[in-house]
Order: C-alpha cells, then structure tokens, then sequence
C-alpha cells in the first residue's frame, strides 16, 4: 500500500458488502488495486466512457454476500454497449434487449427444465437466490471488449474465487467457455461441484452448451447437500 494512505479509513470508504470487505480487505489496499483505481480514475478524467458506474462495479459482490453464494457463474468481462453492463455477468437491466448469449441460456433452461424464456435479461433474481454473477473483469470502455484486461481485476476475482474455494459449504460453478474454466482451475472439485460447457455464445453454444443440463445437475447438487434449490425461472 501507498504511504500516506491510512488502511481502515481506505477500506471504510469502499462501498462493498460487509462479509466481502472483511475477507477482501488486504486485496483493497493492495498496490495493484490502488494502481488499477488509479487507472479508471485517469481514464475518466480524459473523457473515456467506462461501463458499468462506478456504484456498479461490485454488484455481484453486493447483491450475493458471501454466505449466501451457492452457485458461481463466470463472465469475462462486461458488455460493452450503452446502457448494458450493471456489475452483473450475463445479466442486462430491465428493458434492455437481450444479448446473443443470454437468449442461448434461456434457451438451454428451457431444454433443460422447462422454463419459458424471460422477456428481461435481469438476472438479479437469481443473484438474491446466492447465484454469484461474477465477471473476471469488472470494468470496460464504451465500445471497446476487452479494453481493461490486464490492468488488476484478475488478481482481485481470482482472489474472490479463492475465498469461496476455502468455504465449507459446498459451491457450484458453471465455468462457460475455456476462459472461465482456466480461470477457476484451481477449484476443489472433490468439494465443490464444477461443471464445464462451451460458452453460450452463438459461435460456440452448439458445440455442447445446448444439453449441457447445468441448471438442473446445480440444483441435484444442491439439494444432495442439503440446500435449498435455485429457482431459475424469472
């Protein structure tokens, strides 16, 4: 951490849930988060549209507290269109037309159980049920996929993913694409249950994302340990 920074009034002032800011604390002030802060602030300052807002960039932490996570499932980073990313991966706001791979998983959950497509791509429903929305990239610029890859978020969820890998209460993870699978390599999947499939993407979804059966294999494991499903429908 920078000197001349005081630690806790720094953590106090970040807006993340409580449960979240107590096992991430030291990734708050580390060097590479100040520096990435420092990053978005600079780009802000020279005009650069950065998506989602800034009371954004944690939600999926915010809306799924730590102790409630029973379902992970990875993005790589926001969209990147207007009015799009809201801190949630896959999920769009309220009358925001769908994207590409959201219409994909709406249709492998009605594959897999039945359930109609959802007119909104509002995912937060399931984020309040303990499905973690993570993307590994919380930030982009306007236009520009992948713009702010490399820049700190990585080591950040990575971090997050470790702190739920240590948990005892078993977890899934949907990993989608090679991305997410080699990014959450390192789960215990003799603990938790990790489950893999082609992105949803219209380039890859026909590949065995459709019939993957995640949705129902998550919620068999859940109810195996004892936990209380995941009502997918929204």
């Amino acid at each position: 951490m920078q000197s001349g920074i005081n630690k806790k009034e720094y953590i106090d002032n970040i807006k993340i849930e409580d449960s979240w800011k107590t096992v991430l604390s030291y990734e708050f002030t580390s060097d590479y988060m100040i520096k990435l802060k420092d990053f978005l602030l600079n780009e802000k300052k020279r005009g650069k549209y950065i998506f989602p807002k800034g009371s954004e960039y944690f939600n999926a932490l915010n809306t799924t507290p730590l102790s409630k996570v029973k379902v992970v499932i990875l993005g790589q980073d926001p969209y990147h269109g207007d009015g799009q990313a809201h801190g949630l991966s896959f999920s769009v706001p309220k009358g925001t037309p769908l994207p590409p791979s959201l219409v994909n998983i709406y249709k492998e959950l009605q594959n897999d159980l039945g359930i109609p497509p959802a007119k909104s791509g509002f995912l937060e429903k399931w984020a309040k049920q303990g499905v973690l929305l993570l993307n590994s990239v919380l930030t982009v610029e306007r236009a520009k996929a992948g713009s702010h890859a490399g820049k700190g978020w990585e080591k950040f969820t990575d971090a997050v993913i470790r702190v739920i890998n240590e948990q005892e209460t078993p977890v899934v993870f949907m990993l989608w694409g090679a991305y997410a699978q080699k990014k959450a390599s390192f789960v215990d999947s003799k603990k938790h249950l990790v489950l893999k499939a082609p992105h949803p993407s219209p380039l890859s979804a026909h590949r065995g994302f459709f019939g993957c059966k995640h949705f129902s294999k998550a919620n068999d494991f859940l109810r195996s340990k004892g936990l209380t499903p995941i009502d997918w429908e929204l």
